[in-house]
């Protein structure tokens, strides 16, 4: 028999229809996550033609993208940034109503980013797949789970008929070979990835994560490179499942228990890919040779050691970008003054991320003139952060402790920078006007970010975390 990768056995377990050369294929969906922003319109289509959500069992709503990060005020009114933003929230809440459909709404301590709160509640788990109006659905393949973004019109379709149409892409293998340094996370290893292969390296394929720099992620680094996958191109990024994603699984709320339990454990432990499994194309990447990154373009492949001095453009389209970024050719990173510094969205905003943060931070004060945002991606995040005293080193620092939310990744709901302002950001797009009008996003990790408000400038971590406990 032919050996299988952990993508082939995924697709094949999910096949309700195969492809042919006129259609492709209709895959049938674990789980479909919804959030304000993309499935009004979704919604609307089912009313208008007298249709039902057709599995709201496997339908979980929650509130992110628009949703305030600053508290209500004294009358419990909450500060929407728009009528809109306002709007896509009371229409989710109604439409989940009506429809029967879970739903985290405001005030509920489930509530949170789509991408974080789905892993913390054990709603995602390996073999499954699993969609969501939001490109970053990646995040979920760390758990070994076929999980991937869908627009608009999809989020109708599985609504209606919990299945989608997707065409099966080529496979690619990126292998992290030895292990990484001191200070390097994986969102280093992410923007390492992306800068070796471009943000089109990926297009059409189903990439696998593997070797012993992933193997030795935690489920949280793990997550951040799966996220990070759509920015090279791919639809799907994932991690085959092992022992660190069932002990980071076992326990949660809408996980299996007991018998269900270990009928779980048997099925999931056959997900990995086989020994002599062929992939269309494999990446090789050195771990032990990486450092922390951070992006110095308008796109997420222009990314580079902190440490290292901006590249002189040399295309009219890496001109362009320069003169927007505003980073002199040949000189160091680390001479460029930042303005905001956030730290958040679904991409780093864990208990994990926040823990390595406020590690710099600690003790510490951010640069007077840089405003520092840290926003938790959950409530249940934001509970273990201050049960453990993060806030305080946080406010204490200078920082702005906020409420859970997408925040200032996507500038939908007033976080937002002003035009002009260098920020370095834990998000995952640094693409023009991503975090606000004229703003210059620079991708970097959690360590990085604090640094940077630390030093007011964009900063290597590595001598902040030799005094803490490390990444």
């Amino acid at each position: 028999m032919t050996a299988k990768s952990l993508f082939d056995k995924l697709w094949e377990r999910h096949v309700v229809v195969d492809e042919t050369s006129d259609s492709p294929a209709v895959l049938f969906i674990d789980l479909h996550l919804i959030h304000e922003v993309t499935s009004p319109q979704a919604f609307s289509v089912l009313n208008e033609r007298g249709l039902k959500v057709r599995r709201p069992d496997l339908t979980i709503g929650t509130l992110d993208h628009s949703t305030p990060t600053l508290p209500a005020d004294e009358n419990g009114e909450l500060p929407y940034a728009t009528a809109e933003a306002k709007a896509q929230v009371e229409t989710l809440i109604a439409n989940c109503e009506t429809h029967g459909v879970e739903l985290f709404g405001m005030g509920d301590p489930r509530r949170g980013i789509v991408h974080v709160i789905g892993p913390e509640l054990g709603l995602t788990q390996p073999g499954k797949t699993i969609v969501c109006g939001d490109s970053h659905t990646s995040t979920h393949g760390a758990f070994g789970a076929l999980a991937f973004g869908i627009g608009t019109t999809e989020v109708g379709h599985v609504l209606a008929m919990q299945c989608v149409l997707q065409r099966k892409p080529k496979s690619m293998r990126v292998v992290f070979e030895g292990a990484t340094p001191a200070g390097v996370t994986a969102k280093d290893m992410a923007l390492a990835v992306i800068a070796e292969i471009g943000a089109d390296g990926g297009q059409g394929y189903a990439v696998e994560f593997a070797g012993p720099a992933v193997e030795a992620l935690s489920m949280e680094g793990r997550m951040t490179l799966c996220n990070m996958s759509i920015e090279a191109g791919a639809r799907f990024g994932m991690v085959a499942p092992d022992g660190t994603t069932f002990a980071w699984l076992e326990g949660r709320d809408r996980a299996p228990s007991g018998e269900a339990w270990q009928a779980a454990l048997e099925d999931w432990r056959t997900l990995p890919t086989e020994d002599g499994a062929a992939f269309d194309k494999e990446v090789a990447i050195d771990a032990s040779a990486l450092a922390p990154m951070i992006t110095y373009g308008v796109s997420p492949d222009a990314a580079a050691p902190v440490d290292a001095v901006a590249p002189a453009p040399t295309t009219e389209e890496a001109r362009r970008a320069a003169d927007y970024m505003r980073f002199e050719g040949d000189r160091p990173f680390t001479e460029n003054k930042v303005d905001r510094v956030f730290i958040g969205s679904c991409t780093n905003s864990r208990l994990s991320d926040l823990r390595l943060a406020a590690g710099v931070m600690r003790g510490r004060k951010v640069r007077d003139g840089v405003i520092a945002l840290v926003v938790p991606g959950s409530e249940a995040v934001r509970r273990a952060a201050e049960e453990e005293g993060l806030d305080k080193i946080f406010l204490e620092a200078g920082a702005e402790w906020r409420e859970p939310g997408c925040s200032m990744c996507i500038a939908m709901n007033g976080d937002a920078g002003a035009p002009g302002d260098l920020v370095v950001s834990t998000s995952n797009r640094n693409f023009i006007g991503r975090q606000g009008k004229g703003v210059r996003t620079v991708l970097a990790s959690p360590a990085t970010a604090a640094a940077s408000a630390i030093e007011g400038r964009i900063a290597d971590p590595r001598p902040f975390l030799e005094e803490t406990d490390g990444v």
